[in-house]
Order: structure tokens, then C-alpha cells, then sequence
């Protein structure tokens, strides 16, 4: 069932959503003090590509003070602004019965762009 709804997923979005992450990825990346929130948007393009069956859990890297710092500079970066996108895309999903596990899936990432230091995806 998984794949069919990543299938789904995949064909209505969730390659734009994967590819906006990846270049934003790629800006962030050009400068040294960039590079750890680009990768963390790279995490979020994995997720936002292939999200039914990814699960987000806690990693041992960065732990602590450092991860909640890393959260809070992120969060003026631009996580709180996608953060946003998804909750708005979560909710109109959610309208129908149908959307409803496509609304579920765009509050996984809400919450993986809010805090996305100190989580892997498995």
C-alpha cells in the first residue's frame, strides 16, 4: 500500500516539493556556515519524495544544547515558513476522506521542518 500511495504522492507534488528542497539545499550549501542546514533540507527532500513508510526518529547527532540551537537559527532561516506551507497543504488535504492520509503525511514533514536538527529518517 505503501508504494502505491508514494506513487501517488510522487506523481501530484511530491517530486516539485522534493526538488524545491534540493536546490534550496544546493543555495544554502555554497557557503561553509550554510552546509549543516543544507543538509538537513536535503533530509527533508528525501521525506518529501518518498514520505508513506519513512519514519522520522531521534539521532544521536546533534544532541542537546547544540541541536536546540541549530532549531532555533533554522527556524529564521525559513523552517517556521515551510513549516506553514505544510500545515496549509496538510489541512486542505485533510477536507476529504480521500486526502486524509496525504494531510498526514505533510504534518510529518511539518514537524521534520520544525525541527529537523537531532532526527534521522529511517
Amino acid at each position: 500500500m505503501n508504494v502505491l500511495l508514494n506513487i501517488i504522492w510522487f506523481v501530484f507534488g511530491g517530486v516539485m516539493i522534493a526538488i524545491e528542497y534540493a536546490i534550496s539545499s544546493v543555495l544554502m550549501m555554497i557557503t561553509i556556515v550554510g552546509i549543516p542546514f543544507g543538509l538537513q533540507t536535503l533530509k527533508l527532500a528525501v521525506v518529501a519524495l518518498w514520505p508513506f513508510g519513512a519514519n522520522v526518529v531521534p539521532s544521536g547527532w546533534p544532541s542537546g544544547c547544540l541541536a536546540g540551537v541549530m532549531n532555533v537559527i533554522w527556524w529564521f532561516l525559513g523552517g517556521f515558513a515551510i513549516a506553514l506551507t505544510h500545515l496549509a497543504w496538510g489541512l486542505v488535504f485533510c477536507i476529504t476522506i480521500v486526502g486524509i492520509p496525504f494531510g498526514v503525511q505533510h504534518f510529518k514533514l511539518m514537524r521534520l521542518a520544525l525541527f529537523p536538527f537531532g532526527k534521522a529518517v529511517n
